[in-house]
């Protein structure tokens, strides 16, 4: 019986710019016994996206956290492929990228996987999520930015709705001007795109060596810290080195380091972590940053308004989502962990007010 080979659709794009939600809206639109797992990579140490992918029909989920794993943590990654092959035994595999992540060293691991076990697996396409609100704004700061628009089989251009004719226009402008030849696709909001039009693509790229060469130092492009208020003790009680991924069963090991000291906005003076947030305080909070120094803050809080609840919070370059969770998200001596990710060298003044009104400390 001739084994079946997995195809691995990577995605990338630029922090925000909406990865997630676009691979979610795949989903409903595959056959019902059509088994897909995805492999999410991110920088802090909060799984914010496990706790919504677990309520799709993704056979499973995992994050691997706290770097980059088209660079220091390849290695986790093969692993985790590997780990997904023999467990899942999936049909097809969504590797979501870190936002600041230029794919090239994973499509190589990718290739080279493809080889050492006799075709397991193949790199399907490389997919980037252009975010045209933003993308005019960060392609200017981040040449990681351009090269996710420049090595990619296909364009998505989310969020297209919300912009002038006139501003989408600079868009396709910027986005031809990287990329000629390349599709672009507008997406449906928040009904994605047809994964017929970017399932089976047999990527071509990347047969090249040398463009490994291109691969930029994104990592010193992002700045990330961990808010929280509550106990310190507490904030990495979820992270053993070896734990299931959203309750889905799929463990590998994480590449944590946590901090033993904490630069906290309140000095040494911790906050009743049982007391919630009023829901317009942090609303208030999220609609004054700046979303030219501060690019993602997600993860959970709990909110007081009719009710207490605990929320997963996902605000990116100004917009933001609060979708109700378990409680069990958060310690009970926690009442807030979020990640903040934005410009290199700015970040922790930007987060300044957040953290005043919120009562937030750093990691």
């Amino acid at each position: 019986m001739t084994k079946a080979t997995i195809p691995i659709t990577v995605f990338t794009g630029f922090l925000g710019a909406g990865k997630t939600t676009v691979i979610l809206s795949l989903l409903p639109k595959l056959p019902k016994d059509y088994k897909v797992v995805l492999l999410k990579n991110e920088y802090g140490d909060v799984e914010v996206d496990s706790k919504l992918a677990k309520e799709s029909s993704l056979t499973a989920v995992s994050e691997i956290l706290n770097g980059c794993m088209c660079c220091v943590l390849v290695g986790q990654m093969q692993n985790a492929l590997f780990e997904i092959r023999d467990q899942y035994h999936p049909d097809r595999i969504i590797i979501e990228c870190s936002g600041s992540a230029f794919p090239a060293t994973l499509a190589f691991q990718i290739r080279e996987m493809e080889l050492n076990t006799g075709g397991d697996f193949k790199l399907d396409s490389i997919i980037t999520v252009v975010d045209a609100e933003n993308f005019a704004g960060y392609e200017d700061t981040s040449p990681t930015a351009k090269m996710q628009a420049s090595y990619t089989d296909i364009i998505l251009i989310n969020k297209w709705e919300s912009v002038s004719d006139r501003q989408l226009d600079t868009v396709l402008d910027h986005l031809h001007t990287l990329n000629d030849l390349t599709p672009k696709l507008r997406c449906d909001g928040r009904n994605g795109v047809d994964p017929n039009l970017i399932f089976g693509i047999e990527s071509k790229l990347f047969l090249d060596k040398n463009v490994h060469n291109q691969d930029p130092s994104h990592i010193e492009e992002v700045e990330t810290l961990t808010l929280y208020r509550g106990s310190a003790a507490s904030q990495g009680h979820k992270h053993d080195d070896d734990h299931v991924h959203a309750d889905q069963g799929l463990k590998h090991h994480d590449n944590h380091v946590h901090a033993h000291e904490h630069n906290g906005i309140l000095g040494n003076r911790s906050p009743d972590s049982h007391q919630s947030i009023p829901l317009e305080t942090l609303k208030e909070s999220l609609s004054e940053l700046s979303k030219e120094s501060v690019w993602r803050v997600k993860g959970f809080v709990r909110v007081q308004g009719a009710n207490v609840e605990t929320f997963i919070l996902n605000w990116a370059f100004g917009r933001y989502d609060l979708t109700q969770t378990d409680p069990s998200a958060l310690t009970e001596d926690s009442s807030v962990r979020l990640t903040a990710m934005g410009e290199r060298g700015e970040l922790r003044r930007a987060i300044g007010s957040l953290c005043k009104t919120l009562e937030l400390s750093i990691l």
